[in-house]
């Protein structure tokens, strides 16, 4: 069997040269004085190095605070005081724009590599950024390894702040402390079925919950590969599923759809065989959308559906996802669910309300420096993190949308998700974000804020011809907004709060 590596398009190591930079990271850790328990920030893009600094974690015990690094200095400020981060790892290029927010704390410099600044166009100068705040390499090869390893602990996730200000998700440590490797183990085994010679590969941002603890899984066997792209490019992911024979894939259906999109030519020209398990998870994933993927690869996808607070609640085959259209699956992990009304009663099968699930494999879980939020978050000892749906008889779990998302108007509950799954199917659309604007007649009235496709520019007749016999009246947008580009995480995660904030300025009415 081919030994186990660890690349990116930099570089690649033989998996077990990755554990022992870690465990000589680990020490580094330590002695900057963030050692077990202790957060530490993260500032960086997809690289083999912030894999290193997580096995690293792993071994010292720290708390590693991944932050998005698309953040202000104010919103990077917010998050390490928030946490208690007093120790921050960045990528060079990025220390110029949160400066102010790294005043007084320890930082330590990675230098990014050239592929890294070739897909993000970082120059030489922003790269050597800070020349004298140590490097992450020069301090691993002036300690010796760790030993021995403390227990690992869960990464520190901040919510994305889509309906609010990002809270700070802490898994709770009373009780006996459990190793999170366990836990790891568990996802890799049991959910993504990885095995001994599997080859993970991923293009999605490694500071977001779920492609960080997905991969994170990976990198507990020493038996596995992965591969981490530094962006998500298209044609480059399939020629490298082709180049790496990638068995395990992690995806999002924003990317599916950019997939889908590329000339037949160009997507009959890479060796996909090799792909035996590929999952998605993190936003709604359209039938049709599922459909395509499943007629050009196979029936090898699966879809979970989590949340940072709770875990991966759910998970769902291809074949059952075929069987039932629009199911984010059955529980997974010995995870309960319940769909409860208003008055927290439980519905029955059938009945759309709020989703409370519990999911004892990943432990319990506080907000940071906000205790009410956690507390009325809970109801019968299961968690809501704000989605609506119900439940068949079979168990499967239907997502309708998020709760705060949902629009009234007219006194009917209308759900942006089912009208950006309409419009996806547009040949015209690129991407599409829907969300309700004030009105003065009916409460709230729908805008789609669409991209179109390159070379694309489609009418606002054309789409309301296309949403005819599609989606009932009452559901059709009444404003239609066209933009270059909508505003986006590298995930694909569109930031409705931004689109929406315009509609919403002036109105007295929280949005």
């Amino acid at each position: 069997m081919t030994k186990a590596t660890v690349a990116d398009f930099d570089q690649q190591h033989p998996r077990g040269q990755l554990e022992e930079q870690a465990a000589r990271g680990a020490s580094a850790l330590c002695a900057l004085g963030g050692g077990a328990d202790v957060p530490v920030a993260v500032i960086m893009r997809n690289d083999v190095t912030q894999l290193e600094i997580m096995r690293a974690a792993a071994q010292a015990g720290t708390v590693i605070v991944a932050l998005n690094w698309h953040g202000e200095a104010d919103e990077v400020a917010a998050i390490c005081d928030d946490s208690g981060a007093q120790i921050v790892i960045i990528h060079r290029d990025l220390i110029k724009a949160v400066r102010p927010a790294l005043q007084g704390r320890k930082v330590i410099g990675v230098t990014p590599g050239p592929a890294l600044c070739a897909a993000y166009n970082i120059s030489p100068q922003a790269a050597a950024t800070d020349p004298d705040s140590p490097e992450w390499s020069d301090l691993v090869l002036a300690h010796d390894p760790l030993s021995p390893r403390e227990v690992m602990r869960p990464l520190m996730r901040y919510t994305s702040g889509s309906t609010g200000r990002p809270k700070g998700v802490r898994r709770s440590s009373g009780g006996p402390r459990k190793d999170f490797e366990v836990v790891l183990t568990r996802i890799a085994t049991e959910m993504m079925r990885l095995r001994p010679g599997a080859r993970y590969f991923t293009a999605a941002p490694i500071y977001h919950s779920a492609p960080s603890t997905l991969t994170s899984a990976a990198l507990v066997s020493e038996a596995v590969s992965t591969v981490i792209a530094p962006k998500f490019e298209p044609e480059s992911f399939l020629a490298t599923i082709e180049a790496q024979k990638i068995t395990h894939v992690y995806l999002v259906p924003t990317m599916m759809s950019r997939l889908l999109k590329l000339p037949d030519e160009v997507k009959a020209r890479y060796d996909l065989s090799s792909i035996e398990f590929c999952i998605s998870t993190g936003s709604p994933w359209p039938h049709e959308l599922k459909t395509a993927m499943i007629d050009w690869w196979g029936p090898v996808f699966w879809e979970s559906y989590g949340a940072t607070e709770i875990g991966f609640m759910t998970i769902v085959s291809s074949e059952e996802a075929l069987a039932k259209p629009g199911t984010a699956g059955r529980p997974q992990m010995g995870c309960t669910i319940l769909i409860l009304d208003e008055a927290g009663s439980v519905l029955p099968a059938g009945e759309t309300g709020e989703i409370y699930a519990r999911m004892d494999a990943f432990g319990s879980f506080d907000y940071s420096n906000d205790p009410e939020s956690r507390q009325a978050a809970e109801k019968h000892g299961h968690c809501s993190i704000g989605d609506m749906g119900w439940l068949d008889e079979d168990g499967f779990l239907f997502i309708t949308d998020r709760k705060k998302d949902m629009i009234i108007s007219g006194g009917a509950n209308i759900f942006p998700a089912e009208i950006e799954a309409v419009l996806m199917q547009a040949p015209f659309v690129r991407d599409v974000a829907v969300f309700g604007a004030p009105d003065a007649e009916f409460g709230e009235k729908i805008v789609a804020a669409i991209e179109p496709v390159d070379g694309s520019q489609p009418s606002k007749e054309e789409v309301a011809a296309f949403l005819e016999g599609k989606l009932a009246r009452f559901k059709h947008p009444r404003i239609i907004d066209f933009h270059t580009s909508l505003p986006r995480e590298d995930s694909g995660k569109i930031f409705k709060p931004r689109l929406r904030a315009p509609y919403w300025e002036g109105e007295g009415r929280k949005i």
